[in-house]
């Protein structure tokens, strides 16, 4: 089950969205595989900072789904990426219902990805270790395949970044994950700026 959820082919609803990745290349912020990097290593960060602890949290107390969405919902101020966690998480949990029947999950108002992620993936069997590190591993591989479809790298080079990240990309789950939900932070500003203005940009590959 971790190795198919962990497959690029599952239905997550991912692949729609670049993470604001588009729009950060588009204002000249990711112009090689050197800016990439750290592009990505600065959203791995806000990822262990803003949407891990939901993971965690919704993982532990899965009853608590409703609060944490709505918590999560007013959290994501921005509204391209609230749009986007929204999308994310209803298709993931419509997908795994079908997939995998005779685990129901009481929908949540809004639906925000992190937080439906942890109940998902608590719903399944998977432990909480393993929960955050195939989140991190998602949200990483997400974001290369963003890049290469956009041109920024080659499938080869994505690749050898992918690698490179992993250990930051550990380290950082390594100390996030026992944040709580009430610490939750914004970590990469400038990248919330750039994803805000991904609905005028001229043209586009990605919803956000």
């Amino acid at each position: 089950m971790l190795w198919q959820l962990a497959d690029s082919a599952f239905p997550a609803g991912g692949f729609a969205h670049s993470g604001g990745l588009e729009a950060a290349w588009q204002h000249g912020q990711a112009r090689n595989a050197s800016e990439l990097a750290g592009l990505l290593e600065s959203s791995l960060r806000q990822l262990g900072h803003a949407s891990l602890p939901f993971v965690g949290a919704a993982h532990d107390n899965p009853s608590q789904l409703a609060v944490l969405d709505q918590w999560c919902d007013a959290f994501i101020t921005n509204h391209v990426a609230n749009r986007a966690s929204r999308l994310q998480g209803r298709t993931f949990l419509s997908s795994t219902e079908k997939i995998f029947p005779g685990r129901h999950i009481v929908r949540p108002p809004c639906g925000h990805f992190a937080p439906v992620f942890g109940v998902v993936a608590r719903t399944l069997g998977l432990e909480r270790c393993r929960a955050g590190r195939m989140f991190f591993f998602q949200h990483l591989r997400g974001l290369v395949a963003a890049a290469i479809r956009l041109g920024i790298v080659g499938p080869m080079e994505g690749q050898a970044l992918q690698h490179r990240l992993s250990q930051p990309a550990r380290e950082i789950l390594a100390q996030c994950g026992s944040l709580p939900v009430a610490v939750a932070a914004q970590t990469a500003p400038l990248m919330e700026i750039w994803q805000a203005t991904q609905d005028r940009l001229y043209s586009r590959l990605f919803q956000s």
